[in-house]
């Protein structure tokens, strides 16, 4: 997996202040989206266990509430595969540290169940580390700036724990 950007002091992308790790390749490609170099998959830099220690270092920090997982699309199989046992390491180190995620997909369709376009392997231990998920793609008709943590009013704040 690759990763366009890691934020280490995000209040955009989730309560509080956050670690954010922006993942490439999307295949949703919303029209208006903010990020669209992070559709290609092997955008950015490769996530290696030297990726791992710098998020895991920077959410070591008494004041961070927690990290925050965006792309691209994180919910694609092949991110799923490298984010699902990360997230259980980050849950385990921190277990008091919230994990938000953003999907284009929408969770009780593409997601959740297990024929869903989305569902893989990984999908049920990768869902079982995130707290809050903003499902739904971006849709530019329905952009809303006044939205906290969304950008259009389709999209939905999911509390999964």
């Amino acid at each position: 997996m690759y990763y366009g950007e890691i934020k280490k002091f995000d209040i955009s992308n989730g309560e509080g202040v956050r670690v954010s790790i922006f993942v490439s390749g999307c295949r949703v490609h919303c029209p208006g989206c903010f990020n669209k170099c992070t559709w290609d998959f092997q955008y950015g830099k490769l996530f290696t266990e030297e990726t791992e220690n710098e998020i895991t270092e920077a959410l070591s920090k008494e004041f961070i509430s927690g990290l925050t997982v965006l792309g691209g699309e994180p919910f694609e199989p092949e991110n799923q595969e490298v984010l699902a046992p990360f997230l259980s390491k980050v849950k385990k180190m921190f277990p008091k540290k919230t994990i938000w995620c953003y999907t284009g997909y929408v969770y009780d369709k593409d997601i959740l169940p297990s024929d869903g376009k989305k569902h893989c392997a990984f999908t049920e231990q990768f869902l079982s580390r995130i707290d809050v998920l903003v499902d739904g793609p971006f849709i530019e008709e329905l952009k809303d700036i006044s939205l906290q943590f969304r950008g259009s009013r389709n999209q939905r704040i999911l509390h999964l724990k």
